[in-house]
């Protein structure tokens, strides 16, 4: 008799773990971006898990995330309902808020509204997908640039260097200035 027991304990030792790696592989991939491929893996990891436990809740309510990110928003409700009777106080407030979004209505935008993404994909390794003599821009005007003109080099030997008396007048002043504020300030 206790060896049975014994050998169920372990059993579901060995699903438990193996849940645990399905649905840490799951939100990796749900993280990526990779939505098709987590919701296969979070429901090998509730085929694996007790729905009733707190990792079945939170396998399950990933689940109802990746399902929505795939467009399968009725599966996705009809796994929110059933969690919204979980055992786990938590996990019932969270399938509440998640069905409430995915009962929400659907917005309609209108196309002023939104901006187009160009399609990287068509550029070449140079960073080109036209012609090298068109712009990606549009057309480029045809008048040609005018050049601003180039300052002429100066001849060092010609700058006057003596001792400019402004210079000391306005480095006086400046000084009195500061010590009148540091006296009075």
């Amino acid at each position: 008799m206790m060896s049975a027991e014994l050998q169920k304990i372990k059993q579901w030792s060995r699903k438990y773990k193996l849940a645990k790696i399905e649905f840490a592989s799951g939100l990796q991939l749900f993280e990526r971006g990779d939505y098709r491929r987590s919701v296969e893996h979070f429901e090998k990891a509730l085929a694996l898990a007790n729905w009733k436990t707190l990792l079945g809740g939170e396998i399950q309510t990933w689940l109802v995330s990746a399902y929505a990110a795939v467009d399968r928003a009725q599966e996705a409700i009809a796994l929110c309902e059933k969690l919204t009777l979980h055992p786990d106080l938590e996990t019932r407030k969270q399938a509440q808020r998640l069905l409430y979004i995915l009962k929400a209505p659907k917005l309609e935008a209108r196309p002023e509204w939104l901006s187009q993404i160009p399609d990287l994909g068509a550029i070449d390794e140079k960073g080109r997908d036209t012609p090298p003599s068109m712009s990606r821009y549009g057309q480029t005007s045809s008048k040609p640039q005018k050049q601003k003109p180039q300052p002429e080099p100066l001849d060092l030997s010609q700058v006057n260097t003596q001792d400019n008396r402004f210079l000391w007048v306005a480095l006086g002043a400046a000084t009195l200035v500061v010590g009148g504020l540091v006296l009075w300030g």
